[in-house]
């Protein structure tokens, strides 16, 4: 029987929180090995802001998967035949932006899964099995098993439809774009506010009860990353491979700039 291991889905569905890091400024597959060396459990391979093309996704994620970091992608809104090109090129899964309705998820399953549930067309020779062939009988369902369709929810619209939306089946994770939601709330970059305390209580609870997972991104202050997983939040993206570059540069070169004092 073909198998395929994804160790971001055996984790969350252990109780563990699952750490992810976006790839948006490098576009080379050494990322692959430097996060998973640096204790991050997935890549997000981020196709929606960053300037990475199809084939740095595919070249990202054969590396990850030859490092033992799962690779996610981000697509746009709507570009599910990206999206599906991407889980051919050895991606285990796909953040799905913009979901705000239960039109809207089962759009994804249906582009995303193989039948019944979905209409995504069979590919050949995937690197998740190493680019060896098999019968679809045995490959599908395995792939099937191992790919992750995560619904990203980032409106008010999104928070109150969020338990029909954790209803569908061939959704598996739902996501919080903390950012997004914020701006719609009418309370830009304030995190640790109620309404954003109370969304991320509806989207666990939601999740909860359709036996699925919660997740975020956005939120980079320890105390609210803290909260949030209190709350119950398992698949948190850390931050990204620019703003992390970033603030370890800008403290090393402030820090021997000081040397002089």
């Amino acid at each position: 029987m073909t198998t395929i291991a994804n160790p971001v889905r055996a984790g969350l569905a252990a109780g563990n929180i699952s750490l992810g890091v976006g790839v948006r400024g490098l576009r080379s597959g050494e990322i692959a090995r430097m996060m998973k060396s640096a204790g991050f459990d997935w890549l997000f391979i981020d196709l929606e802001h960053g300037p990475s093309s199809v084939e740095t996704a595919f070249s990202i994620s054969v590396a990850a998967l030859d490092a033992g970091i799962v690779p996610i992608v981000r697509v746009p809104e709507g570009e599910m035949v990206l999206a599906a090109r991407c889980l051919d090129g050895g991606a285990l899964g796909v953040f799905v932006s913009h979901i705000d309705t239960v039109d809207d998820a089962r759009a994804a399953v249906d582009a995303l899964r193989f039948p019944p549930l979905g209409r995504r067309s069979a590919g050949g020779s995937y690197p998740q099995l190493g680019f060896r062939g098999g019968s679809a009988k045995d490959v599908l369902p395995a792939l099937e098993q191992a790919t992750l369709i995560i619904a990203t929810l980032e409106t008010p619209r999104a928070i109150e439809n969020a338990a029909a939306i954790a209803a569908v089946p061939g959704i598996d994770v739902l996501t919080m774009g903390l950012n997004d939601l914020s701006v719609g709330m009418g309370i830009p970059g304030q995190f640790g506010h109620e309404k954003i305390a109370a969304a991320v209580a509806t989207i666990t609870q939601a999740t909860l009860a359709a036996g699925k997972f919660a997740g975020f991104g956005g939120v980079y202050q320890p105390d609210l990353i803290k909260k949030y997983v209190g709350l119950g939040m398992r698949m948190v993206l850390c931050g990204n491979d620019v703003g992390l570059l970033m603030a370890a540069a800008q403290e090393r070169a402030s820090f021997v700039r000081n040397c002089m004092s």
